[in-house]
């Protein structure tokens, strides 16, 4: 369930603003975007995993307030991102 290095190497590149980015808004919400995904699978097996529920709560909103802080910062790279993470909001 936790994410390779190589897979998290890739999202890095793919979302960083800079050359030496790892910790913007968008890699942030990038990889938590990966991991929700990834257990939205477990739970499609495990549908009576309450504890690991929990657990996916508090990512959903640690990535909510990600994105409120985007919005509030730049919208136009809010609005870029979530559609290029087909985020619904």
């Amino acid at each position: 369930m936790s994410l390779t290095k190589e897979l998290k190497t890739s999202i890095i590149t793919d979302y960083k603003i800079h050359e030496t980015d790892t910790g913007s808004s968008e890699v942030q919400i990038a990889l938590l975007t990966q991991r929700l995904n990834d257990l939205n699978g477990h739970f499609k097996i495990h549908n009576k995993d309450h504890h690991s529920r929990k657990g996916l709560l508090k990512l959903v909103s640690r990535r909510r307030k990600l994105l409120d802080h985007l919005k509030k910062e730049d919208l136009a790279r809010y609005q870029n991102l979530i559609t290029r993470l087909g985020i619904r909001r």
